[in-house]
């Protein structure tokens, strides 16, 4: 126990020491003023140097060691097993990443991200490509120093899904994309149309930060370990103990924006909240399995909640209390139609459920292409163009719409989207065991109760940090490994009542 000890010990230390680049990035995102990006950058490269030489010292190496030889792995399943395995797992690959390499991603990131900001309020890709094609190469090295399998890209998604591999994301991708395909035909055809304009009316931003905090609340968001706050590209950060922030962005004319981006967030944050980081900050224990898992918690309230009847019940009259004139008269299906229109449309962040996975198809190809050298960086727009004519039956027009739109390349996330598409299929069987587990939970929903689901998740999913993979936590809880169905079902069920078919 001594070696394990000394082990978790020192990495809290260098959590603690990471942490602080948390609180700059969202420091980033929100309040720092333009000026500040060079130097940023390099407070963000010196905490990712130390934190880097630190993890990879031969001494943490040394203690994983004698710790896999000790009784604390008897039980595989054990939270100190669990540590071990995973932090084997993270030491491999970071001891093979050269110390330059890590501050030179996160010095040019963070530049990139400045520039990001500045291409996509001016939809100007030119602004943009250079940090495109350092990123793209960085990325390219970080693979290669990693080792892979069949393409570059397995090295890459590792760090978002561990285990996980292209062969497989492919063929569920596949099977999803020909469902969608049949799924948006029927809605084309449907006889049915819902108003949209009732979500695209005037509603005063101050209204409607104070309706999604109001939501968040009622989801179990805690106001005093967590904050709400305004940026570019909505996202979550869990900066440590007691410490979650989420971030939106509002559209005074349109209502779906910012309450689905904060409940997605605060879906997030809830994940993050549920882990007991108190007892296991630092270590394996204390973060999520994966992204795909973390998704599949936003989308949850998002969608299979946030977008459901039963939940509006209670929450339109509480809305129109809130918003009068721009709800006044607006009837429960009619509204429920409207925050469930479906239309195909350039942002992903605010696609319906029926087009959004399409949107992550689309940058999972180019990913892919991009490493294998494939598609240059030059020819980025032009491909994503073409690609979403052809997904989408839409023109781009312009790359703010399209490929400046999204953070994930400035920040050098390249692997991170397949975990999107991942989410939503995980939420699916998820939410399905929740109702088997509690049947009365669409009238708690009427009754605006939420917390026994966020409790159900706590119970389930959120405590048990990286005990379990993500699909060997999916077959914990479900009883079936993952699965392209049931997310199928619930949107022919939703759409099909809402459109006619």
């Amino acid at each position: 126990m001594a070696a394990y000890d000394e082990l978790i010990k020192q990495c809290k230390e260098i959590a603690t020491l990471a942490s602080t680049a948390s609180i700059l990035h969202w420091d980033q995102q929100t309040y720092m003023p333009p000026q500040g990006a060079a130097f940023r950058a390099e407070q963000l490269g010196a905490i990712s140097n130390l934190v880097h030489q630190r993890f990879t010292d031969p001494k943490i190496g040394d203690l994983i060691s004698e710790a896999e030889q000790s009784d604390v792995v008897k039980d595989p399943e054990s939270p100190e097993a669990a540590n071990i395995r995973e932090l084997r797992h993270a030491y491999d690959k970071a001891t093979k990443l050269p110390t330059e390499l890590v501050e030179e991603i996160t010095k040019t990131t963070s530049l990139a991200q400045q520039d990001w900001v500045k291409a996509r309020a001016n939809s100007d890709f030119k602004l943009f490509l250079p940090w495109l094609e350092k990123v793209v190469k960085l990325s390219k090295e970080k693979a290669d120093a990693y080792g892979y399998e069949g393409e570059p890209y397995n090295a890459l998604l590792d760090d978002y899904e561990p285990g996980a591999t292209v062969d497989e994301i492919v063929d569920v991708f596949e099977k999803l994309r020909n469902e969608l395909v049949t799924l948006l035909q029927k809605i084309k055809d449907a006889p049915k149309k819902p108003d949209v304009s009732i979500v695209e009316r005037e509603y005063d931003v101050e209204l409607q930060r104070i309706f999604g905090e109001s939501v968040a609340a009622a989801m179990g968001f805690d106001f005093t370990s967590g904050r709400l706050d305004v940026t570019t590209h909505p996202f979550c950060t869990g900066i440590g103990p007691g410490d979650t922030r989420i971030l939106t962005r509002y559209n005074p004319n349109r209502l779906n924006d910012a309450l689905f981006g904060i409940m997605h967030e605060a879906g997030h944050g809830l994940y993050e909240m549920g882990i007991d980081k108190k007892k296991y900050f630092g270590t394996p224990m204390g973060e999520s399995v994966s992204l795909g898992i973390h998704e599949s918690q936003s989308r949850m309230w998002e969608n299979q909640v946030g977008r459901s009847k039963p939940f509006w019940k209670y929450f339109l009259p509480q809305a129109k209390r809130l918003f009068r004139k721009s709800l006044e008269g607006v009837e429960l299906d009619d509204f429920y139609g409207a925050i469930n229109n479906v239309t195909p449309s350039y942002i992903r962040v605010e696609a319906d459920e029926a087009t959004y996975n399409l949107h992550i198809l689309l940058r999972f190809e180019l990913e892919r292409a991009l490493l294998t050298g494939d598609l240059k960086p030059a020819d980025v727009p032009g491909e994503w163009n073409d690609r979403f004519q052809k997904y989408f039956g839409i023109e781009v027009d312009k790359d703010a719409n399209g490929c400046l739109q999204d953070v994930h390349w400035s920040s050098g996330l390249i692997g991170y989207f397949p975990t999107y598409t991942l989410g939503n299929l995980y939420s699916a069987q998820f939410f399905n065991k929740a109702k088997e587990d509690m049947p009365d939970l669409d009238e708690q929903f009427e009754r605006g109760e939420l917390l026994n689901l966020r409790e159900w998740l706590r119970v389930n999913i959120h405590q048990h940090g990286q005990r379990y993979r993500a699909n060997d936590l999916c077959k914990k809880v479900t009883g079936k490994p993952l699965d392209y169905k049931p997310l199928v079902a619930y949107m022919n069920a939703k759409f099909g009542e809402i459109y006619g078919f």
